[in-house]
């Protein structure tokens, strides 16, 4: 079995190649040059894991991680076009260095080469595989138009944000690990258990993501903490304080909508902390953590084929940054 950090470095080594044709290098050198920008790379790893999770790793799992990876940044490249990112991972996003129009088609193409990707896998699982693959992807569509959605309503329930949280963050890495499982030969219910890890895990990966943003500390987060509150994100924190908040409390959320960054900032912080949903949240993620655990217990494998599974699950959502 290996390790998340040795299959990281065994993909990126395999992955880091020329993906797309030379002409026209007007659409395709902002594809190389997106991907040349990196990223955690979660997703791809995570087929690797669930395919190892149940054998050796199969050579046909090297090409879903791929188009896994392909399509995810696909996803990355649409999302700052509609969030009008200027930024992605600290570099200058595709749309705002060569053009949203630019931007569009390659998002496009890369998920074509995607789908390419996938089409090399052996003929025996292309139609589950293909089946997963495709209802993801639609998924993660409905996901963001969810989250969009969001942004013009004044107010979201918790059970609506975490139907969008699962759809667009949670089945990729949910499904990721399914198709890993299915080239590992895995049955249908050790297929769902895992699924169902996967799914858990990303929505405490999620509440943690919003928790760092509220109560990180600076110097390991990376970044300033409150960009969520200075960017009105409906985020776990706020929903449920809105959910829980006075009527003095919520005069005062609508006073900070009109406030400066940092006082903003700290006038938010104080209504979390007053409400609870510091302590609330961190309660979430552990609810979700042990729905994870107990999936990936229920899995029919040897206890030491999960360790490394175990040990990322552990890393992400314990993570300070």
């Amino acid at each position: 079995m290996h390790s998340f950090e040795e299959l990281s470095t065994a993909f990126t080594a395999r992955f880091d190649v020329q993906h797309f044709p030379s002409h026209p290098a007007t659409l395709y050198e902002p594809a190389s040059y997106f991907l040349g920008i990196g990223g955690k790379r979660i997703r791809p790893v995570l087929c690797l894991m669930g395919n190892e999770l149940f054998g050796e790793i199969d050579p046909d799992a090297w090409h879903l991680a791929a188009s896994i990876e392909l399509f995810h940044n696909f996803t990355l490249i649409h999302d700052d076009i509609m969030d009008k990112a200027p930024l992605r991972r600290g570099m200058p996003t595709v749309h705002e260095k060569y053009g949203a129009s630019t931007a569009l088609l390659t998002g496009d193409v890369m998920m074509v080469i995607a789908y390419d990707y996938l089409s090399r896998i052996q003929a025996q699982h292309i139609r589950p595989i293909m089946h997963i693959y495709n209802q993801t992807a639609r998924e993660v569509c409905e996901g963001q138009q969810m989250d969009m959605d969001f942004e013009k309503m004044d107010r979201v329930d918790l059970e609506a944000y975490q139907r969008m949280i699962g759809l667009k963050t949670s089945v990729l890495l949910a499904a990721s690990l399914r198709i890993g499982a299915i080239l590992g030969g895995a049955g249908l219910g050790n297929q769902q258990h895992l699924y169902d890890f996967g799914k858990n895990l990303g929505l405490a990966f999620q509440v943690q993501d919003d928790y760092l943003d509220a109560f990180g500390d600076p110097g390991k987060f990376g970044k300033q903490v409150g960009g969520d509150i200075v960017a009105g994100k409906k985020t776990f924190l706020l929903i449920k304080t809105l959910e829980v908040a006075t009527a003095e409390q919520h005069r005062r959320i609508d006073e900070l909508k009109k406030a400066d960054a940092i006082p903003k900032i700290e006038g938010m912080l104080e209504i979390f902390k007053a409400c609870g949903v510091d302590a609330w949240a961190r309660e979430l993620k552990e609810k979700y953590m042990q729905a994870a655990y107990q999936a990936l217990e229920d899995i029919a494998v040897l206890s030491r084929r999960k360790e490394p599974l175990k040990q990322l699950a552990a890393f992400l959502v314990q993570r300070e940054y």
